[in-house]
């Protein structure tokens, strides 16, 4: 299918929020990764969200050009055209784009899309992320109020992220420590600053505990509830329906089912996946060349085997094992057969 309207993506939040499930976002860096998760999202019966970060972006531009808004535009492009010869549908996102990396990142690729709209068709990304994570809350708040509007204007979704996610992430990098908890008021905040809806529809990324990267069990203590007795609050202060704010899911490498589980119950309708399947990907690699290793190097003069050596075929047995770990990811998150086609 081709890939979101800006309608369709707005359905498919809709519809995960309506239904009790969340949609998988997966973070890409190449044409075989995109590949990859749409394999997986098909075997799983499952629409999803395909998002590259800043050095995603640099990498798809070229590791020595680092034009992160032609690369991420260039991924744009490949998934566009490589998601029609699949049945399921995918929207398009960018990640984690702190203050600095504004100019060069997500500012130029709304630009392009205000282009796409002004000549009659879709914005090239459905959304996009500004990660004010690293500075003052009213700051963050005052850079996504003045980004809203642009968005707006283009029927794309802006992702806003108030509190800290740990770890480090493509250079965002944050101590583990009390603030990987977001407060009540700090999304009173939020609320009274970007609206709920009528200014533009916004997804929220509430941390409660949350860190990039792998860690270990018991390292890192993720409070889920904590999401539900947030929107409790603000349903209470603003008189809204329940859940009343869209939620993404950050830093969620090594989470229990059950903390899953509780955090879609709460409001969670994305969920950022990005160590698990570069480790799924990376490890079918190192699986190939360590059982094949005569046939990938020439051994005592030997020429090896093109068989394989060839990238095709050990890219094929990484991008089906990563995909194993993007059905795994949909059946977590309860997108699987939910596919609206």
């Amino acid at each position: 299918m081709p890939v979101a309207t800006p309608d369709q993506y707005a359905a498919m939040l809709d519809r995960a929020k309506t239904n009790g499930f969340a949609y998988p976002a997966f973070n890409v860096s190449s044409s075989q990764t995109i590949n990859a998760v749409l394999q997986g999202l098909t075997e799983a019966g499952s629409d999803g969200i395909i998002q590259v970060t800043t050095g995603g972006a640099d990498y798809f531009a070229g590791h020595t050009v680092k034009n992160r808004a032609a690369g991420a535009l260039a991924m744009a492009a490949f998934a566009t055209e490589v998601a029609k010869n699949y049945p399921i549908t995918v929207a398009l996102h960018t990640d984690h784009c702190p203050k600095d990396a504004l100019a060069g990142f997500v500012e130029p690729l709304i630009a392009a899309s205000e282009a796409e709209v002004t000549a009659g068709r879709n914005p090239i990304f459905q959304s996009h992320m500004w990660d004010g994570s690293a500075v003052p809350l009213d700051e963050n708040l005052a850079i996504a109020k003045d980004l809203l509007p642009r968005m707006k204007a283009i029927n794309a979704i802006l992702e806003v992220e108030i509190g800290v996610v740990g770890g480090e992430e493509d250079g965002v990098s944050h101590d583990i420590n009390e603030h990987l908890y977001t407060t009540l008021d700090d999304a009173i905040a939020t609320v009274e600053a970007l609206g709920l809806g009528e200014q533009g529809r916004y997804m929220t990324a509430l941390t409660f505990g949350n860190v990039h990267g792998v860690y270990a069990p018991g390292n890192v203590k993720l409070k889920p509830e904590l999401l539900g007795e947030i929107q409790a609050g603000l349903q209470k202060r603003f008189g809204t329906a329940a859940l009343p704010l869209d939620l993404v899911f950050h830093g969620g490498s090594g989470s229990s089912d059950e903390e899953i589980a509780t955090a879609v119950r709460n409001g969670v309708v994305k969920m950022n996946i990005d160590t698990d399947t570069q480790y799924a990907f990376s490890r079918s690699i190192a699986d190939s060349v360590l059982k094949n290793y005569d046939g990938f190097l020439k051994v005592d003069g030997g020429v090896g085997n093109k068989k394989i050596y060839d990238p095709r075929s050990w890219g094929k047995i990484a991008e089906t094992a990563m995909a194993a770990r993007v059905v795994q990811a949909t059946q977590q998150l309860g997108s699987a057969g939910h596919s609206a086609g």
